[in-house]
């Protein structure tokens, strides 16, 4: 009686194991392509792929939507009530004294600043986390865009502590004349100015393309979708054109090319929190 060496007998349970599983991956694939839209079979298996949802893009959804509700507040806060409560148009000296004379408001103005951008880095992270398996290369490209975004705000917000340097009155400034040091305290204003338009040109890049994924994903409601990508384009694109002419200021204020935009953010916090991400 002829036995067969153990090597052998290995050898064929492997191969039948082998047989085994690709006829099994054949008939699993044939039941996906009877199921999929005629002549879509590659679309049909991506969208099965994207559409899987684990936890941890359901934890980083959630996330995002609480970053995006608690970034508005003080946004609004220090870029619109603090500034206009302080900057008198056209007048550096009343500008000055209104910043010595409320120095608290000013330096809370600051501080909400940058609670906005610790809360962006947070935001870029879960955007990334939930976005990354729809379109890794875009993913990619809108985070770095907002950390380029969030560095050059952080970097002018410093400059605000230049504005309360140079008004503090201190015996080192004894040699500058008041009104010579008024009109470097609104230059230092003006470059924040600026600086917040190439901010918001970059933010409006990044948020458009973690628009048009959120499109691709189908992870919300499409409408949502098509809304953030028109709101964040016409930000970005306002505000470079700003950047060129600036005369624009005075027909488009940023109140206007912003609500889009706001209202959009706003929606997508309550919607991440309250439903979710949907398969």
């Amino acid at each position: 009686m002829n036995r067969r060496p153990p090597s052998v007998l290995r050898t064929d349970l492997e191969l039948r194991v082998a047989g085994y599983l690709v006829r099994y991956y054949f008939r699993v694939r044939s039941k996906l392509v009877s199921l999929a839209p005629l002549g879509d079979t590659e679309g049909w298996e991506t969208r099965m792929t994207i559409g899987t949802i684990d936890e941890s893009q359901r934890k980083a959804a959630r996330v995002v939507g609480f970053a995006y509700l608690f970034a508005l507040p003080p946004a609004i806060f220090a870029e619109f009530y603090v500034r206009a409560q302080l900057i008198a148009s056209g007048d550096a000296a009343q500008t000055a004294r209104n910043i010595m004379e409320h120095e608290r408001l000013f330096r809370l103005g600051t501080a909400s600043n940058l609670t906005v951008f610790a809360l962006d880095v947070v935001l870029i992270i879960t955007l990334y986390v939930v976005l990354m398996p729809v379109n890794r290369t875009l993913a990619l490209l809108a985070t770095c865009w907002c950390l380029i975004d969030t560095s050059t705000l952080v970097f002018v917000t410093l400059s605000d502590f230049d504005v309360l340097r140079i008004l503090s009155g201190a015996n080192y400034l004894q040699a500058f004349e008041a009104n010579r040091l008024q009109a470097l305290s609104r230059l230092a204003l003006s470059a924040h100015f600026d600086a917040y338009n190439v901010g918001l040109v970059l933010a409006g890049l990044r948020s458009t393309v973690f628009c048009y994924l959120w499109l691709k994903s189908r992870f919300i409601p499409s409408a949502l979708s098509v809304w953030g990508i028109a709101a964040s384009f016409l930000m970005g694109a306002s505000a470079f054109l700003i950047i060129i002419f600036p005369e624009l200021t005075k027909v488009v204020p940023v109140e206007i090319y912003g609500a889009p935009i706001f209202f959009f953010e706003l929606t997508m916090g309550f919607w991440l929190l309250l439903k979710g991400l949907r398969s």
